[in-house]
C-alpha cells in the first residue's frame, strides 16, 4: 500500500519555489506609480488583494512560464495544457477567493479558458485536475524528474488527521481521484520564502509571480 499521511504529503510536494508561476501583466500600461501602490498592499490577504487591484486597474494576467523546468515538463508530461489549466486555477484562487478544488474546478468549466467544445458535457477540466492530483499525492514533485511510473503499490492508505485510515484499492482509483477532488483546496504559501507576489518589470514588461500551494482540506 502506499501511504498517503497526515493529508500533508500533498502539501509538501506543490509547496515551494518550485511551484511559482510567472504571469506578464497585460492590458494596460500600469504607471510606476501604479506599480509600487500595488506592491504597497500589505493587508492580511495582500497576495489576493494585489491580484485584484491588478484587474481593478484594467489589467489581465497572461501566463508567460513555469519557473522550475523540471516541473513544467512534469506537468506537461501528465498533460500538455496543464500549465494552462492549473494557472487559470492560480487566478481563480488568488483574483476570485475560490479555494476548493472541486470549486475552482466548476468555475474553470463555466469560464472554459481553453475553449473545450464541452457541448457533449466532457468533463476536461475535472478529469485533468484529477490526474494531476493523484500524480502529486503518488509521489511526482516539482524537483524531480517524474517518469509516471509508481512503486508497484497496490492501493492507497490515507491517514486523516483525526487518526481514521481510508483505503484505495488500485482498482478503485477513480475512487481514490474523486476523493482528492472533493478534499483538496487552495492556500497562500508565505511570499517572502517562496519569492513572489510583486509585480516585476523585466525588458520593458510587467509580470508578477504567483505560488501554486494545494493541501488537504
Amino acid at each position: 500500500m502506499h501511504p498517503i499521511k497526515n493529508f500533508e504529503d500533498l502539501q509538501h510536494t506543490v509547496s515551494n519555489a518550485a511551484s511559482n508561476f510567472t504571469f506578464a501583466v497585460t492590458g494596460k500600461t500600469l504607471s510606476r506609480s501604479e506599480i509600487n501602490e500595488i506592491n504597497s498592499i500589505n493587508s492580511a490577504s495582500n497576495i489576493s488583494d494585489r491580484i485584484k487591484a491588478i484587474y481593478s486597474n484594467g489589467c489581465i494576467l497572461e501566463l508567460q512560464d513555469i519557473d522550475n523546468q523540471i516541473f513544467k515538463n512534469n506537468l506537461i508530461l501528465i498533460d500538455s495544457l496543464l500549465p494552462e489549466i492549473l494557472s487559470n486555477a492560480i487566478i481563480a484562487f488568488y483574483k476570485n477567493g475560490i479555494v476548493a478544488l472541486s470549486d475552482i474546478s466548476n468555475q474553470l468549466v463555466a469560464l472554459n479558458p481553453l475553449k473545450y467544445n464541452q457541448s457533449l458535457n466532457h468533463k476536461f477540466y475535472e478529469h485533468k485536475l484529477k490526474r494531476f492530483l493523484s500524480e502529486v499525492a503518488l509521489g511526482m514533485m516539482p524537483n524531480t524528474i517524474w517518469t509516471g511510473l509508481y512503486d508497484g503499490t497496490e492501493g492507497y492508505l490515507i491517514v486523516k488527521k483525526d487518526g481514521d485510515v481510508i483505503c484505495y484499492h488500485i482498482i478503485n482509483r477513480n475512487l481514490f481521484e474523486d476523493y482528492l477532488l472533493e478534499n483538496t483546496k487552495m492556500e497562500t504559501p508565505s511570499s517572502t520564502r517562496h519569492g513572489f507576489g510583486q509585480l516585476f518589470i523585466k525588458n520593458g514588461d510587467l509580470f508578477i509571480k504567483l505560488n501554486l500551494q494545494i493541501r488537504f482540506k
